[in-house]
């Protein structure tokens, strides 16, 4: 199926890896020119250089970088078509999970906060000028299953996250009618480097069980979350899924949220 994407912009952050890498791999392969942004590039991502792709370094802790990285988007590529709010997780130098509500401190709240949310809201400030401007302007945040599935560990992460799927409902009702449509996709736990990378959730979990890092990658965190598929995502299946949501093939779609969790979210 042409996703209709040839020749379209788009800016996506937390582009060096996981599921932000499989993203941009995926619009380029469709045609879109991308601008990735992240802090630093990397050999996955180096290895997708041509003229279509421009990789913007930036800290998204830093309240300037998102709006610069809109900015370079426009300066290259000369608008914006697809903004895919992608970076989230743990803040830099952040291990998650952690368990029980006591333990993150104000300074690990705010930091969460200010990864997973308002880094989001800055970008949206700085692209919904130029997505204005777009026939076919798509915006698609990366939140989490946790933000509708809370339990007693990550209360930061999922209180940032539930924050980021009520911004996007709220945004859909406000620029749906200007011709933005604005989507989350909501993961599940994903097989990428939060999980695999040395103390990492697969570490952190196997010595709170117990356990070893290869049985949780393999069954463990599965069964710990009752995921119906038995196994972790892989980011190319989010990956996917957002492609099509960036996509004018989309066109009706908009203020939903897509899971793909491996079955985790039981809720209807």
């Amino acid at each position: 199926m042409d996703l209709q994407l040839t020749g379209r912009v788009a800016v996506v952050t937390g582009a060096s890896k996981g599921i932000g890498l499989a993203v941009t791999r995926t619009l380029l392969d469709e045609g879109a020119r991308v601008v990735a942004v992240s802090r630093k590039s990397g050999g996955e991502l180096d290895a997708l250089a041509g003229p279509n792709l421009l990789h913007v370094a930036a800290d998204l802790m830093d309240p300037d970088a998102p709006g610069l990285a809109v900015e370079r988007a426009v300066e290259v590529f000369g608008g914006l078509d697809v903004l895919v709010n992608n970076a989230g997780g743990p803040p830099p130098g952040a291990d998650l999970p952690r368990f029980g509500f006591t333990t993150p401190t104000d300074d690990d709240w705010r930091d969460m906060f200010e990864f997973n949310l308002f880094a989001v809201v800055r970008a949206l400030r700085a692209a919904i000028p130029h997505l204005l401007e777009s026939d076919a302007a798509s915006i698609v945040n990366v939140s989490s299953g946790n933000a509708r599935h809370p339990g007693p560990m990550n209360f930061d992460y999922n209180a940032a996250k539930a924050a980021l799927t009520n911004l996007t409902k709220g945004l859909s009702e406000e620029y749906a009618p200007q011709g933005i449509r604005v989507n989350t996709v909501s993961p599940g736990p994903v097989r990428t480097a939060w999980w695999t990378d040395e103390g990492g959730a697969a570490d952190i979990i196997a010595g709170a069980t117990g356990s070893d890092r290869d049985a949780v990658l393999e069954r463990g965190a599965a069964e710990m979350m009752s995921l119906t598929t038995g196994r972790l995502v892989e980011p190319q299946e989010v990956a996917d899924v957002i492609a099509l949501l960036a996509s004018p093939r989309s066109a009706s779609t908009t203020g939903a949220d897509f899971a793909v969790d491996s079955g985790f979210l039981k809720e209807i």
